[in-house]
């Protein structure tokens, strides 16, 4: 086992490729998301100077400034991301130098538990997963230094038979290459992260590293080596995070998703790690951890109290990146956006709960600011986090009181067309700069264009997903208020298993779950037709999403809509165009939804599961 390091850790040792701390990066950060916010503020107060400010205008700045910092820093994050992939050869190595190369095959010398956490999923689908990452290492020649684990809190009776069953097969075909262990708990303390926590209490001193996954991870042996390899070489390092993408879906709501996400992560993601660097982010998934260090400093406390925001934390993988960091050992990211994958939720109401999830979770962070040791830059980590959801109820709360400011205006201007233009095109650059960034990168660039089908699709993708993520917005924004609201009245969230399989959202189930964002878009588009018709044009963006909230969830898991984007190649992601050999060798096909079964011959799991 590698001994700690011999010095607690510090925001200011830490050296950069040119020699100067990075402390100075985050210092700049700093002085660059402060003065935006500033600039976007003034400019605001600008735009609602045309009678002079009053308190509903001083309303108005004050929930606008609330939901700034979280895209401010995703601009600076996107225009620094920019800049180290169009001037570093190997942008991952400009951030973390650390980082083994590619090329690397030096031997591995440690032992890795991959860790497989399911709660009542499809054992077939987890199965599929595993046997693919299980061949890879084989093929490799390291699958003895790897051992599998499916940590099961499954208590549905039909998925714990499917599991057992599964590993059965699992270990026929590979027990005798490397250990395929499986453990049940009868109860679920501490959810995912107990689950996590019990087996490093059991068996946590027989490994060096654990890979975390989900249930519905998967990654390839060249990436998950290249990380064991950076570890072997990095004994400072505790967490590496690898990017996640999402892999080929045949949903219509998965596929605009993905696309956006896979567009924006590698410019964000970079320019996050070029001031984050060794208090970087953990996701909870997809991650490789040095167990002695996580056994050591990482267990999380149990708040007290009453209330959906006590007793287990729920959003546990933040949290623990900062007693890592406060341990004295590093957390990484390592931004190469391939071979690290996850499945994304099918359908927009299938991803509203899982977002309300996280919601709560993150809400908990409120109680762990002031936990004794943690970094400065960990508890801004968490602040950023926090700031994630609450700034939604301050941007519905800013839209409300501009309907209230449009209709009982008086009759003169209420706010500066000119300014107000400017403030929109900086608001809309904001948001969509990460994305922004990498089509840039990917356009100047031949390879970058052809990973995403040419420039014609990769254009025409963007325009269709930055349109879909408009009327996402609000749809999502509401969502958050409604659910906060709950929690303040002590409704929480059931943490249940999450529905991955494509299906279809009928009108009853998506007005019953949508009702709140439809009402909210009826009578704002009502309150402006009879007060002031022609305000409609500034501010129906966002009512619009949140008026259209039924009928996108229906449409939007149609599989036929989901089939016609895929043929006419809207929303084709670098997997889709040139797949590599683990999303090959999944044989997923598209856009026929189908289930999921294995290119390798006989079927993991039986059709039953």
């Amino acid at each position: 086992m590698t001994p700690p390091p011999s010095s607690v850790a510090s925001d200011s040792c830490s050296e950069i490729p040119n020699g100067s701390p990075v402390r100075r990066r985050r210092y700049l950060m700093a002085a660059l998301i402060s003065t935006t916010v500033f600039a976007a503020v003034a400019l605001m107060a600008w735009t609602l100077s045309a009678g002079g400010l009053d308190w509903i205008d001083l309303a108005i700045i004050g929930c606008f400034a609330v939901t700034l910092p979280w895209g401010v820093l995703g601009f600076w994050n996107a225009v620094v991301g920019l800049w180290i992939m169009r001037t570093a050869d190997d942008p991952a190595a400009r951030v973390y130098p650390g980082l083994a190369s590619a090329h690397d095959r030096s031997p591995i010398t440690t032992r890795t538990a991959i860790l497989s956490c399911v709660r009542n999923e499809d054992a077939g689908t987890v199965a599929r997963n595993l046997d693919r990452m299980a061949e890879e290492l084989v093929e490799a020649g390291a699958a003895a230094q790897f051992d599998l684990h499916i940590l099961s809190d499954s208590f549905w009776e039909e998925c714990v038979a499917a599991e057992e069953r599964a590993v059965a097969r699992l270990r026929g075909r590979w027990g005798s290459l490397m250990g395929i262990h499986y453990r049940r708990r009868q109860d679920n303390p501490g959810f995912k992260a107990g689950n996590i926590r019990e087996f490093c209490e059991r068996q946590g001193a027989n490994y060096d590293y654990a890979l975390v996954l989900d249930a519905d991870s998967l990654m390839s042996a060249e990436t998950l080596l290249r990380m064991v390899r950076t570890m072997q070489q990095q004994p400072r390092l505790g967490i590496l995070q690898s990017l996640v993408a999402g892999l080929p879906s045949p949903s219509a709501f998965a596929r605009p998703f993905q696309f956006g996400m896979r567009l924006g992560m590698r410019s964000y993601s970079i320019g996050g790690a070029w001031w984050q660097a060794d208090a970087g982010p953990y996701w909870g998934h997809n991650a490789l951890i040095r167990l002695e260090p996580f056994i050591a400093h990482c267990e999380l406390p149990r708040l007290e109290g009453r209330g959906p925001l006590s007793g287990w934390v729920l959003s546990h993988d933040q949290v623990e990146a900062a007693l890592m960091r406060r341990a004295g050992y590093e957390v990484r990211v390592m931004p190469v956006d391939d071979g690290s994958w996850e499945e994304n939720p099918p359908t927009l109401t299938d991803f509203i709960r899982r977002d309300l999830r996280w919601c709560q979770g993150n809400l908990q962070y409120v109680r762990l600011l002031a936990m004794p040791g943690l970094l400065p830059v960990s508890r801004i980590q968490l602040i950023i986090a926090i700031l994630m959801f609450v700034s939604s109820p301050f941007w519905v709360a800013l839209t409300v009181i501009g309907l209230l400011r449009l209709g009982l205006g008086d009759t003169g201007p209420i706010y500066l067309p000119g300014p107000g233009l400017a403030l929109f095109a900086m608001v809309m650059l904001m948001v969509f700069a990460p994305k922004l960034a990498s089509i840039a990168d990917l356009l100047l660039s031949q390879t970058g264009r052809r990973r995403y089908g040419g420039s014609v699709r990769l254009i025409g993708s963007s325009i269709a997903e930055a349109a879909f993520s408009m009327l996402l917005a609000p749809i999502m924004a509401i969502a958050h208020c409604v659910f906060m609201t709950g929690l303040l009245f002590g409704r929480a969230m059931i943490w249940g298993a999450q529905r991955r399989a494509l299906h279809r959202v009928h009108f009853g189930e998506a007005l019953r779950r949508l009702w709140p964002q439809t009402l909210f878009g009826a009578a704002a588009f009502l309150w402006l037709a009879l007060f002031d018709a022609a305000g409609a044009l500034v501010v129906s963006p966002f009512f619009l999403g949140a008026l259209l909230a039924v009928p996108l969830a229906m449409v939007s898991s149609l599989p036929a809509v989901g089939a016609i984007s895929n043929r006419i190649g809207l929303w084709r992601t670098p997997d889709e165009v040139g797949p590599s050999p683990t999303i090959a060798a999944l044989a997923l096909q598209l856009p026929a939804p189908r289930r999921p079964r294995l290119a390798l011959g006989q079927p993991l799991a039986d059709t039953a599961d």
